[in-house]
């Protein structure tokens, strides 16, 4: 049963809020959020209250009710004049009563009575709204149980606000009301910052006067290990086989503020040629704090290191009055940005050193307004507690989080200065794990709903977007829609002319260009910015979870896929469209199909070769004019998911579940050995499609190579020979001469490959110097699957015979691989005159004449229904439903396994 398609498109919707389609000037805070009304209860002190033993003993809290909502106040203990400064807020959808009490109890008096209390009317609450002054707060008289007035007092202050209020971030909320006290501070509002990152380079030169533990050791293998925290690298071994050894090698580290690790220099010496173990022959340790700060390309100063020896060389070494050196440049680098993303979605692209930042061009504005739609993360409570985490540049900020609801109001508002616009938010739903169904295993695991990401470049400046993004998610059953999260955006340009000027300049900064690191490096550094993050972040109180920082940074996600690779070649084909529209287009206008059309380019060619100053003004004409019809059509909304593209509704369950699998592989036995022989087949083909590049661009270079001496002494001759003709005649002249020739009717040519295309055929190419090995057990085979069925059906087909070919492959994998080979040779698809059965999938139908499946399947045809078993599809002469119908089987490849095995 196929699988429905779902909706992961982004819908323009509307919200409450005060911004409108298009601001300009300065926004307001919070213009992007529907303000929420809240009851806000602020209590402050009390005093001169009494217990039963008399002042100073009682245990005192207070108790704020509203309806059926209760919230109370820490507990001090042996207080008459208790402190408390708490704030509760109420939302006002939660109001059910028209009176709020404030209740002073004492812990101490297991009679629970109350030491006294204070009312008041919800509708008495004044009003109040930044940037309003904060409302004074009043003593109030305290009642007892009788409404008798008593001596204590407690100090208070209540108003009605929203969560623009600066109280509310610091409130106790309706919203979480079956949250202890001490778990409130996880469901609040948090803002993180990145740690500063700086590219530490160990430029390591040299060493001297080494001394060796083992006297004895001819040539010996030296390297230096450098660690840092939890980091070790290693140099390669010196080339310089003795005590003073060489490298000029770069180790390169990720460091962060502030720099509490020190670097340890270790030169090492290996025991054994080829083997790891290795014993020290001198260390050095360096503080951070004290390395140099480079902001350019210039080069560190090079210095010179006392190493320490182990304590084995210094009880033997004791008359030694000299130690060994060892010769670095060691710098912090500021001029890179340290990259913590992924490059296509990176948020921030300034370098380390605040220097050489640029101007901000911009603020970006975000409203977190809703969710709708979100699964039940917690099935055994049958709830869900979501909070939203944002990152832009160095800065995270995470939402409240709202207990039991599918559909959570968040209606917060944050901003970041902008920098470059084309860079990257990222926005990611998560379930709260501290809150109660903790998973045992893992702990409070957070879960992830879905991620959203906005770039900036396809916002328009000052214009208000309020989407709902759907939020999806890659699971091993497939793409699933998560629910959907509504989002208001605002990229408010501070300055036209620095924007327009950051499109002209590079997009990291100049020390990626003059001191360029290679992938590898830049592949491993981010591994360790990443570690850096997660390590920082997560030891702050409240933490940001691991799991979160790693869904947002994209963590693991270039891993191999073959979804990932079918949607790269969709994407290369579809930019290769139009030039082979292009080409089609060309060959009508070449084979004549519309004279009209062909005598009009061959009348317009020549006015471009006979006044060529010209074809410059025309084509920037052309694309202007081409921009302006587009201006009409373009995007109104930025991009998303695209479930298409994404190759959601095609990829099989096996290669999302390959997907999925880490590194080191967790698969055994035969499911591992079908992927290997899948990627084997897979690499197979780009290597064929590598060495036909190859061969064109090595035939050309063998014009002049005088491999072939004739052919070489034909390109020669000819070339002098053009060279004088072309040296005589107008250029223009020999340009419409060939346009002529190439736009000749077709009744005046003959379509044969042309006598260039003939000659550089003939070229040698590099292919001679490969070494070719048969393995008559398997090179062998795939080539008679492939040739044998094409020629005994042609042989069939050429007689006027039907053809009915089974042919049998040991493994499903080759039965799909060996029948989508044939087609692409035949120029067809399959299920038509080719077509594969194996368990639990078919391709085509009756019909076909070629048909592969595994040995289990034609063993069961044979034995229970016959032939009629094959169902393909296809447009081949029809076969016989009986047996008798099959007119060859080819049992191909070695059969490893019994064949009630392969089915």
């Amino acid at each position: 049963m196929t699988k429905p398609k779902e909706d992961f498109s982004i819908k323009e919707t509307s919200a409450n809020i005060s911004a409108t389609k298009f601001t300009i000037g300065p926004a307001t805070a919070y213009d992007l959020v529907e303000h929420m009304n809240y009851l806000f209860v602020n209590i402050l002190q009390a005093r001169n209250l009494i217990g039963l033993a008399g002042p100073n003993s009682c245990d005192p809290y207070v108790e704020v009710k509203l309806g059926n909502y209760k919230a109370t106040t820490r507990f001090l203990q042996k207080k008459s004049n208790p402190e408390w400064y708490q704030v509760f807020a109420f939302k006002k959808e939660h109001i059910q009563t028209a009176e709020v009490e404030v209740i002073v109890k004492d812990r101490a008096n297991i009679t629970n009575e109350i030491i006294g209390k204070v009312s008041f009317l919800v509708s008495d609450a004044p009003l109040r709204a930044p940037p309003d002054s904060c409302l004074a707060p009043q003593w109030y008289r305290l009642e007892d149980k009788n409404k008798k007035k008593v001596t204590a007092e407690v100090m208070m202050s209540f108003w009605m606000g929203t969560q623009v209020d600066e109280a509310f971030s610091g409130a106790w909320q309706s919203d979480s009301t079956i949250i202890s006290n001490d778990g409130v501070a996880l469901t609040r509002s948090q803002q993180y910052y990145s740690p500063r990152l700086w590219y530490l380079r160990v430029n390591v030169i040299q060493a001297q006067d080494l001394v060796l533990r083992d006297k004895n050791m001819k040539d010996p293998e030296i390297f230096v290990k450098a660690t840092l925290g939890t980091v070790v690298v290693r140099s390669k071994v010196s080339p310089k086989k003795n005590v003073n050894p060489t490298w000029n090698e770069d180790i390169m580290f990720v460091a962060a503020e502030p720099f509490d690790d020190s670097l340890i220099l270790s030169v090492e010496n290996k025991l054994h040629p080829k083997k790891e173990e290795s014993v020290s022959l001198g260390r050095y340790v360096m503080a951070l704090s004290n390395v140099q700060k480079r902001m350019n390309n210039a080069p560190a100063s090079s210095k010179w290191y006392n190493l320490d020896m182990p304590k084995e060389l210094k009880t033997e070494q004791k008359q030694v009055k000299f130690a060994s050196k060892l010769n670095m440049r060691i710098s912090l680098d500021g001029g890179y940005h340290v990259l913590d993303e992924c490059t296509q979605y990176s948020s921030d692209l300034r370098p380390t050193a605040k220097p050489l930042w640029r101007p901000v061009i911009g603020v970006l504005h975000l409203g977190i307004l809703k969710a709708t739609g979100l699964p039940e993360m917690k099935p055994m409570e049958n709830r869900t507690d979501a909070y939203c985490v944002a990152k832009y540049g160095s800065r995270w900020v995470q939402t409240r989080t709202i207990v039991n609801s599918l559909a959570p109001q968040w209606n917060e508002q944050y901003t970041w200065d902008v920098y470059d616009p084309c860079t990257v938010i990222s926005i990611g739903v998560f379930d709260n794990g501290h809150i109660q169904g903790v998973d045992t295993v893992r702990g409070p695991w957070h879960q992830r709903i879905g991620k959203v990401r906005i770039r900036l470049s396809t916002l328009e400046m000052n214009r208000v977007y309020i989407l709902s993004y759907p939020l999806v998610i890659l699971q091993p059953s497939g793409l699933k829609k998560m629910g959907e999260v509504q989002l208001a955006v605002r990229f408010s340009c501070s300055s036209l002319i620095n924007t327009i000027n950051t499109y002209s300049q590079p997009l990291l900064p100049k020390m990626h260009y003059l001191s360029p690191l290679s992938v590898y490096q830049l592949d491993t550094l981010r591994q360790q910015a990443v570690y850096l993050i997660s390590l920082n972040l997560s030891n702050s109180q409240p933490p940001l979870r691991k799991e979160v920082i790693g869904y947002i940074l994209d963590v693991g996600s270039q891993t191999w896929s073959i979804r990932k690779s079918k949607a790269n070649y969709d994407r290369v084909t579809t930019l290769l469209t139009g030039f082979l529209a292009m080409i089609n287009w060309f060959k009508k206008i070449r084979n004549w199909t519309n004279p009209a059309t062909t005598i009009f380019i061959y009348i317009l060619f020549l006015l471009v070769v006979f006044f060529p100053q010209v074809i410059l003004p025309a084509m920037f004409l052309f694309l202007f004019l081409t921009g302006l019809w587009r201006y009409r059509k373009r995007p109104r909304l930025p991009p998303h998911v695209d479930a298409n593209l994404s190759h959601a509704y095609t990829t099989n369950e096996d290669e999302l579940d390959e997907e999925f699998d880490p590194i080191p592989s967790r698969k055994t036995g035969e499911v591992l050995k079908w992927r290997y022989d899948r990627l084997r087949i897979i690499a197979a083909r780009m290597q064929t499609v590598l060495g036909d590049l190859a061969t064109q661009g090595e035939r050309l270079q063998s014009l002049l190579s005088w491999r072939d001496p004739r052919a070489t002494a034909i390109f020669v001759c000819f070339s002098l020979i053009v060279c004088l003709v072309t040296y005589k005649i107008p250029f223009h002249y020999i340009i419409v001469l060939t346009s002529t020739h190439v736009l000749m009717h077709p009744r005046l040519r003959v379509d044969f490959p042309s006598v260039p295309q003939n000659f550089l055929r003939r070229m040698s190419a590099k292919t001679d110097g490969i070494c070719l090995i048969l393995f008559l057990g398997v090179s062998f085979v795939y080539l008679s699957c492939i040739t044998v069925p094409q020629y005994l059906l042609d042989n069939m087909w050429g007689k006027g015979e039907a053809c009915k070919i089974v042919c049998t492959q040991p493994r499903c994998i080759s039965v799909t691989s060996v029948a989508e080979r044939i087609c692409y040779e035949r120029g067809g698809n399959v299920g038509d005159d080719v077509g594969y059965k194996i368990r639990l999938e078919s391709k085509g139908g009756r019909n076909s004449s070629i048909v592969f499946c595994t040995n289990g399947i034609l063993l069961r045809v044979l034995i229970s229904e016959g032939a009629g078993r094959l169902k393909t599809e296809g447009r081949a002469k029809p076969a016989k439903r009986e047996i008798s119908g099959i007119t060859h089987i080819i049992m191909d490849g070695e059969i490893e396994e019994d064949v009630k095995d392969q089915r």
